[in-house]
């Protein structure tokens, strides 16, 4: 649905509008602003009720398309990025959830550069005291953070912990155990401190950050009134919602076994509770809330916070009865897309940019795999990767003039016999350089494999893998060499 109105209200856009904290910043927002939804679900767009609202945009925007990103930002002003990849983005997906957060957050800045927004709002994570050493999860905020702000877009960052509202990952998983289990084993780091903040202040703060100039550039942690450890947040919920629970401490639960167990009990995707998981171990509390003391914004309680939640959850349930009764419960099945996305992260010798890195692939890779392979570039920029002995290409790659800069070199999958391009979905195989030139990202975006999946699974994925990681090694061998 467009927006209908003709006034000179700012046009803000929110990433990761159909999470429920995008929901509720775009309920607090409407009344003073033209509001853009960008979400890659086309079905959460059809069934939102917010697409009846005058003042409400909806765009689908897969953000791991750069020409997407930059359709869904055309005329915007001010750009909050609220953006998770916990939920697997094709059938297949090769490679680590930080490294699919750095290309999302640089698609995303440089969407925002080309379109002339004034500044970004991303809601992040908190980050220990001791920030070295802590897991990839913890890490990937910062680099988010650095992805974001690479292209020159001032943005302003609200580094929260928990989100305590109906709808959060971590409040259901909550709900779910207390739901679940009368009893629960807790690893020792479930006493870790945490610093919640409820849903209904993260959405003032988000708001209050437009335009606001001294906030650009700025990093500001921000919080509830309380801090409590996890097992207290556990027993605080459970008393609230009526449930006498007991908690037992041991020391023994490894990381692994924990999110395995809390995926089970819980029925969160593995990659969410692993996340989670792996911050727990550290103390989460903000310290520089100068934001907040401003706005004199102190926070609710945790308490007030949670039960405000939980009324909120038992609306939502009752809606969600009252559609099934509407519709009968039945809602068509969108036929699975064999997809695959496959993201490697490489270091990138000194002096050498993502063009490079995509042309020296294509000469490394028949020596690699000589005499098997080899490539043959024709004139008019394809580049054809045969099977010694076979006429017809495996794979062919049409590099994109117009789509490719030093920095982001695209080639479109236009061929062979191991790929199919008849369909919506458009192969892209790109070579992007990231997080100030000291890294190349190598990704294939909606390769839609020919063979049956099964054997694409047991061979040609596999393949791929091994040939990135080997590619992989002899970039980190000329970084040696030129460093030397």
């Amino acid at each position: 649905m467009q927006i209908k109105c003709s006034d000179q209200r700012p046009v803000v856009a929110i990433a990761g509008a159909s999470g429920f904290v995008g929901q509720a910043l775009m309920k607090r927002l409407m009344n003073n602003y033209r509001v853009i939804g960008l979400t890659r679900n086309e079905k959460k767009v059809s069934e939102s009720e917010r697409s009846r609202c005058l003042n409400l945009e909806w765009r689908q925007a897969d953000l791991f398309s750069l020409l997407e990103a930059e359709k869904g930002l055309q005329g915007v002003d001010y750009a909050f990025y609220l953006v998770r990849t916990g939920v697997p983005s094709a059938r297949l997906t090769q490679g680590k959830i930080q490294d699919m957060d750095v290309i999302l957050a640089d698609n995303f800045a440089r969407a925002a550069k080309k379109a002339g927004v004034k500044q970004i709002i991303y809601l992040g994570g908190l980050i220990p005291e001791q920030a070295n050493g802590v897991p990839g999860c913890l890490q990937s905020r910062l680099e988010v953070e650095a992805a974001l702000r690479a292209h020159g877009v001032p943005v302003t960052v609200l580094r929260a912990g928990i989100v305590i509202g109906a709808g959060g990952s971590c409040f259901r998983m909550i709900l779910r155990l207390i739901r679940h289990l009368p009893m629960m084993i807790c690893p020792r780091w479930m006493s870790s401190e945490v610093h919640p903040i409820a849903l209904q202040d993260i959405v003032v703060l988000l708001a209050a950050c437009i335009g606001r100039e001294e906030t650009y550039s700025q990093s500001i942690d921000v919080g509830g009134s309380d801090t409590l450890t996890y097992k207290q947040m556990i027993l605080q919920i459970a008393e609230l919602m009526g449930k006498k629970r007991r908690l037992y401490s041991v020391q023994f639960l490894a990381p692994v076994v924990s999110s395995l167990w809390l995926t089970a009990v819980t029925g969160i995707p593995l990659q969410q509770v692993k996340s989670f998981v792996g911050s727990m171990k550290y103390p989460l509390i903000g310290k520089r809330r100068w934001l907040q003391q401003r706005l004199g914004l102190p926070g609710l309680p945790f308490a007030e916070a949670a039960c405000l939640a939980l009324q909120e959850e038992a609306r939502g349930k009752t809606e969600k009865r009252k559609q099934a009764a509407l519709f009968g419960g039945k809602h068509g099945k969108k036929k699975r897309l064999n997809n695959v996305r496959s993201v490697q992260r490489f270091v990138l010798p000194r002096g050498r940019n993502a063009d490079w890195a995509g042309r020296e692939y294509a000469e490394w890779l028949p020596r690699h795999l000589k005499p098997m392979i080899r490539v043959y570039q024709k004139k008019d920029g394809r580049l054809w990767f045969l099977l010694a002995g076979v006429k017809k290409p495996l794979l062919e790659l049409t590099y994109s003039k117009e789509r490719s800069t030093p920095d982001r070199t695209l080639y479109y999958i236009t061929g062979g016999i191991l790929a199919r391009v008849d369909t919506q979905r458009r192969g892209r195989m790109e070579f992007r350089q990231v997080l100030d030139g000291r890294y190349v990202i190598v990704a294939i975006h909606e390769f839609i494999p020919r063979m049956p999946w099964f054997l694409y699974r047991a061979t040609q994925a596999l393949v791929h893998l091994w040939v990135m990681r080997s590619y992989g090694r002899y970039l980190h061998l000329q970084a040696e060499r030129i460093g030397g």
